[in-house]
């Protein structure tokens, strides 16, 4: 069975940072197209980020320079790095198998929520 959690939200301060994780179960990450997606609430779902099998690494305009994602075979997890957080990165942050940008659908987890408010 496919199973993703995300982990590491949180609140913070603007210019603060924090790291998200993803434990992937049910398959290897690094053999699958993993993404972060991100959602305001009553909003529509927002690609954040991508890596590929070969390590290819793609981002947002919108987080470019202030997000990194990385994955880590060993422990078969995902992450993605927040720094200079701002206000409109309030989001709930989801992991995602899959994602496929033209119809935004994919299997996700739980999410984690992330909030900056001074």
């Amino acid at each position: 069975e496919v199973k993703l959690v995300e982990s590491g939200g949180g609140l913070v301060q603007p210019g603060g940072s924090l790291r998200l994780s993803c434990a992937a179960s049910g398959f290897t990450i690094t053999y699958v197209y993993m993404s972060w997606v991100r959602q305001a609430s009553g909003k529509e779902l927002e690609w954040v980020s991508s890596i590929n099998v070969a390590g290819g690494r793609y981002y947002a305009d919108s987080v470019k320079g202030r997000f990194t994602i990385s994955r880590d075979h060993a422990k078969n997890m995902l992450y993605l790095q927040l720094e200079s957080l701002k206000s409109e990165d309030t989001r709930m942050n989801y992991c995602y198998n899959n994602f496929d940008m033209t119809t935004m659908t994919g299997t996700r987890g739980q999410g984690t929520q992330v909030t900056v408010s001074s």
